[in-house]
């Protein structure tokens, strides 16, 4: 998932300074004042590209006009003329950004990538504006000294205390040499991470696999076939067929495909994304990413970016990271060579004459598990259809925990016409949020899913949330019902609960609002919200058969249940290399910064035991997103780190009664509503009534044992 940082990294303060001379922004420009949609819903029918330069001026020079005046009002400091101040600053800059953000990854165009380029080293320098602005800290500072006097309520105490830090982290005691220094890296890191994300994508759609007959395409469904040969002539090769990359290393054709040679190219096109040479290789960028990010740590004082990164997080250090991931990689390995082992049993009964290969594992590990289980994954797409698994399952499951409700409505605009918008309701009938669903891939929008924010939850600011869920599920030819893969049902659920924890937030202060909670705990309330995808009542509720409407056999649901550990060592060994490999490359110093990004991966996975050929990086360097683009760098991590709370948090529910009202409200109100009001180790024990435990987690991926 995606989410909101409040520091947007840095740049020169004379770039800030020049936007509060800007023009006062036309009235006709729909971010000139809030939306008059419900709950202030973005107009997205009105929304124009050339609108958001202006809108992004404007409102930038209107915020550092409100924090000049903060900064220099002459009444001492207080928490309210100060904090509470800086918190209701910046709303139309914080309006344009919601927006702009969402939709330039979820629906970009040439124009938006052009904004892109151009504000993220003006946007730092923004941030820098405020955040080495010394007269504003030390109004900050004095109030953080006599914190203790204050008589501040929890909440707004711990504001206090993360603003104060966030304006130490971004520089606010250093030299004024160094502060420059800093302003320097951080607008060529900004302009940097912009362009990684940039070539991804595009080197994506350039990757392509081009395949010149049906033959080549034997495994595929008709339905497949014909979806191949319109992405073909769409990309200009007509008679051909097409299989799109998604951003992940391992292919979602290759549990299909039965041609040998078509899935060797598919994995190779998919493993050299970004290191093939050409306008889209991103080698250089993550050199020179690592390299600055080295350095801008160690200027704040940090031995590494790892180490300024995970301060913040729930896990505080490089050490308890390292400690977790290498705990994990010795079992993990291990089950995955069993794994291969029962894989190459299958080819050689099959008397295939070769050994196992990453593009091999897709389809063998299906043939495993017909006949550890008797069924394949393919036996279950019939039963989940996109809208029952949306309406019959994720909003079943939200009802029967938390009692909201949910209603489409169909006169909101859209920036796309596949996207779906719903009024949420809260148990008492009144509004609580308005859901965004915009479930299919697009050529212009980034891989995997996210849920972001376009209005976020705040009592100080009277705002209610608008949240959307982005999946990347293929679109069927025009028709056709959209069918899901077991992955992607599971996904759905896993985005939704990110939605809750958005929709339920009820903070005070936008600083803490939803998902607005350290990396490596955003992803624990979501990955809970995963358990009702195949709990019993939910399952049987959504799961029918889209032609029939037959519910999935019992016989079959027991299967998807006893399954549940099947492939872990695959998964949680891909999982573990790329994490290790975000680690390694966070973890240098300016001075051990290597010149072969593939020579140095390679080494890290080595060194580390997961380099292990069957199972590639869930992603590779030169396309590993998370890491490079700033969003979850140092800190892929965290998805594992949710996962031992999440663990635990399912043996709970489980074993508590389930999915039940009383259930959900305790999770709501202790956990979910909190945002990042508060510790977020605290808020786990408030619910939990302990801290957590790894035996859950060991258990799950089957790790117990080895």
């Amino acid at each position: 998932m995606n989410r909101p940082h409040l520091l947007i990294v840095a740049a020169s303060l004379a770039l800030a300074h020049t936007a509060i001379a800007a023009p006062a922004l036309d009235a006709s420009n729909p971010f000139a004042k809030p939306s008059s949609l419900p709950l202030n819903y973005p107009a997205f029918d009105k929304i124009k590209n050339e609108h958001f330069l202006p809108a992004y001026a404007a409102g930038m020079a209107e915020h550092l006009r409100e924090i000049d005046a903060i900064a220099g009002n002459k009444a001492a400091p207080t928490f309210d003329n100060t904090i509470v101040a800086m918190e209701r600053a910046g709303e139309m800059l914080s309006r344009v950004s919601a927006v702009f953000s969402n939709l330039q990854t979820a629906n970009t165009n040439d124009t938006l990538d052009a904004v892109d380029r151009e504000m993220s080293p003006k946007l730092a320098a923004h941030n820098d504006a405020i955040y080495l602005n010394p007269a504003l800290f030390q109004r900050i500072k004095t109030l953080h000294a006599k914190r203790a006097t204050l008589k501040l309520d929890a909440e707004s105490n711990h504001l206090l205390e993360r603003v104060y830090k966030e304006f130490v982290r971004a520089g606010a005691n250093l030299s004024a040499a160094d502060k420059d220094k800093l302003k320097k890296y951080n607008a060529e890191i900004a302009s940097l991470q912009s362009e990684f994300s940039q070539r991804v994508l595009k080197e994506a759609n350039a990757s392509a696999l081009i395949v010149d007959t049906r033959a080549e395409l034997a495994g595929f469904s008709d339905a497949e076939i014909n979806a191949a040969a319109a992405e073909a002539e769409k990309r200009g090769q007509k008679g051909k067929f097409a299989i799109a990359i998604v951003n992940t290393s391992s292919q979602p054709a290759l549990s299909s495909l039965t041609n040998r040679k078509t899935r060797e190219r598919l994995m190779a096109a998919s493993l050299n994304r970004g290191s093939r040479g050409g306008e889209y290789d991103s080698r250089d960028l993550v050199l020179k990413l690592a390299k600055l990010r080295a350095e801008r740590a160690a200027l704040l004082g940090y031995p590494n970016y790892a180490a300024y990164s995970q301060e913040l997080e729930t896990a505080k250090n490089p050490a308890a990271v390292n400690k977790l991931l290498a705990e994990l990689a010795k079992p993990a390995v291990n089950n995955a060579r069993k794994e291969a082992a029962e894989i190459q049993k299958v080819i050689d009964q099959e008397k295939g004459g070769f050994q196992v290969a990453s593009y091999d594992w897709p389809i063998y590990q299906d043939k495993v598990r017909a006949a550890k289980y008797n069924f394949d994954e393919n036996q279950l797409r019939p039963y989940f259809e996109l809208n029952r698994v949306l309406v019959d399952g994720v909003f079943f499951a939200a009802t029967k925990e938390y009692g909201i409700t949910f209603k489409e409505r169909k006169d909101l605009p859209v920036y796309d016409p596949d996207v779906r918008t719903f009024d949420v309701f809260d148990h008492d009938g009144k509004q609580l949020a308005i859901f965004i669903f915009d479930p299919y891939a697009r050529g212009n929008k980034q891989g995997g899913a996210w849920m972001n924010e376009y209005v976020s939850q705040s009592t100080l600011l009277g705002k209610r949330p608008v949240v959307g869920n982005h999946l990347n599920i293929p679109k069927p030819p025009k028709g056709e019902p959209t069918l899901l893969t077991y992955d992607e049902v599971r996904t759905a659920f896993h985005e939704f609960g990110h939605a809750l924890h958005g929709m339920f937030s009820n903070v005070k202060y936008p600083h803490f609002s939803g998902t607005n909670v350290p990396r490596d705990f955003v992803e624990y309330p979501s990955q809970v919200n995963e358990m009702w995808a195949i709990w019993p009542e939910v399952l049987a509720n959504y799961a029918k058969h889209h032609q029939t409407g037959a519910p999935m056999p019992k016989a079959l649901l027991d299967k998807v249940v006893a399954s549940k550990k099947f492939n872990q060592g695959y998964m949680t060994t891909e999982y573990l290399a790329a994490s290790l490999l975000d680690q390694r490359w966070h973890q240098l110093k300016p001075s051990e910064i290597p010149t072969d990004v593939l020579a140095f991966e390679a080494r890290a996975l080595k060194d580390a035991g997961v380099d292990y050929a069957p199972v590639p990086p869930r992603y590779r360097t030169t396309y590993f997103s998370h890491s490079m683009n700033g969003g979850y760098s140092a800190g892929y991590y965290a998805y594992l780190w949710s996962e031992k709370l999440d663990a635990d948090t399912v043996q709970w529910f489980t074993t508590s009664g389930g999915l039940s009202r009383k259930n959900g409200d305790h999770f709501r109100k202790t956990l979910l509503s909190r945002g990042g009001s508060a510790d977020a180790m605290d808020l786990f024990r408030n619910f939990r009534g302990r801290d957590p435990v790894i035996e859950p987690l060991l258990e799950r991926r089957g790790l117990t044992g080895n």
